[in-house]
């Protein structure tokens, strides 16, 4: 199951994490949102013990949005040892997820 990350939070879940992290920054009004979020809940399941999948509502969470230059959503941004090593903009297929993450495992 996605966590759910807000400015609050988010250094303890994602920066502080010991395993590979994606970050589905999403929000409600938002079309491609709602179509890979799907995607990311089954990557969630079949990632876990493995990788922490959380999603990010910029509306409600805009420190982290700015602090990572969020600027078009839905933006997914892969974390391994509290640093960004990977992004993809924009509603791809879920293999194009899987494969980013595979390769941080």
């Amino acid at each position: 199951m996605e966590l759910e990350v807000n400015d609050s939070n988010f250094d303890e879940v994602v920066i502080k994490s010991t395993k590979p992290v994606v970050v589905d920054f999403w929000a409600e009004w938002c079309g491609p949102c709602r179509m890979i979020a799907p995607m990311i809940e089954e990557i969630s399941k079949e990632f876990e013990g493995k990788a922490i999948v959380a999603k990010c509502d910029v509306d409600s969470s805009p420190g982290v949005a700015s602090r990572f230059g969020i600027r078009n959503i839905p933006t997914v941004l892969f974390f391994k040892d509290g640093k960004v090593a990977d992004k993809q903009v924009g509603a791809v297929p879920k293999a194009s997820f899987v494969a980013k993450l595979n390769a941080l495992i």
